[in-house]
């Protein structure tokens, strides 16, 4: 865009701070991306003259444009750590992003999922040409609780078949070793004798590859989850009317392991989650176990006269 020509300085200060201040590569590019269109807004304006009411102008348009609130905060978040970096390297002197208030967003939300039922399911309903990847890269969302970031990140090396494990890189770049059900440890193994050769090196190490012979892409998982689904749908039509994406592979993964007794903790490890209170919105699971054992609660009152 021409408009961005003006700003080539300020994004290449914003792109190496994230990358000194070791950000994710996701985040990198979720703040790029929120940036660039951010300065398009501005039409060439310098940084210094941004005022706070155009910040929240640009804001309230990406909620115009059907975008919800947790998109548009984490916009907010991109400007205001842009200027905290120009007023770091001094391009400006003050931050008008710092004082905007964030979007509500709607607290305790239960996370939807799968019946155990309808989870096993999904396997069964995949007859793709690449049946054998697309059936392990579902098993493992729905019985490892895999990232479709993490399905990307795989590598050859990351599976140890002689102890069923697989070692996951996960968001903010953390790693967490998963033990693997046999079946799947075996479907895994199994799967890299049909696995597509990589057409180069960079690629090489790559668990899951595409028909032409690269990494296979974010987009791709997600086609191989909404193919999954519409079949699902076929079958089960009370999913009508369900959001259904590849995260509530791992939601139903999770919402399982609760409701099978694990312990918090050993859910919150499996999941990659830093902070326990992003585990803790599954335990909605318990609202019904707590329903059931209330029921058979027989109290025994004194009469109150009338």
């Amino acid at each position: 865009m021409a408009t961005l020509e003006h700003y080539e300085q300020e994004l290449e200060l914003f792109l190496v701070y994230m990358k000194d201040r070791e950000y994710s590569k996701d985040t990198q590019k979720g703040y790029m991306h929120d940036i660039k269109h951010f300065l398009s807004s501005l039409k060439g304006k310098q940084l210094s003259e941004v005022t706070p009411i155009q910040v929240m102008h640009h804001l309230t348009s990406i909620r115009e444009t059907g975008a919800g609130a947790r998109y548009r905060n984490r916009s907010q978040s991109a400007i205001r750590l842009l200027f905290k970096v120009m007023i770091k390297f001094h391009v400006c002197t003050n931050n008008p992003a710092l004082d905007i208030e964030k979007a509500k967003i709607e607290k305790n939300r239960k996370p939807t999922f799968l019946e155990k039922q309808i989870l096993d399911a999904c396997t069964q309903m995949i007859s793709s040409k690449y049946m054998i990847r697309d059936v392990a890269i579902v098993a493992l969302m729905a019985y490892a609780g895999l990232r479709v970031s993490e399905i990307v990140r795989l590598n050859t090396f990351d599976f140890r078949y002689e102890s069923a494990e697989i070692a996951v890189f996960g968001k903010g770049d953390k790693w967490r070793y998963i033990p693997l059900p046999q079946e799947i440890g075996e479907f895994l193994q199994e799967y890299l004798s049909h696995r597509i050769r990589p057409r180069n090196k960079k690629d090489e190490m790559a668990f899951f590859v595409s028909q032409f012979g690269r990494r296979i892409s974010k987009r791709m998982v997600q086609t191989i989850a909404e193919k999954t689904f519409a079949a699902l749908l076929a079958e089960y039509p009370q999913l009508q009317g369900v959001q259904l994406s590849a995260h509530k592979l791992r939601h139903s993964f999770a919402t399982d392991l609760l409701r099978n007794g694990t312990d918090i903790r050993t859910v919150q490890e499996l999941l990659g989650h830093e902070d326990i209170s992003t585990t803790q919105i599954y335990t909605h699971v318990f609202d019904e176990t707590k329903k059931q054992a209330m029921s058979n609660v027989r109290p025994v009152l004194p009469k109150l006269a009338k």
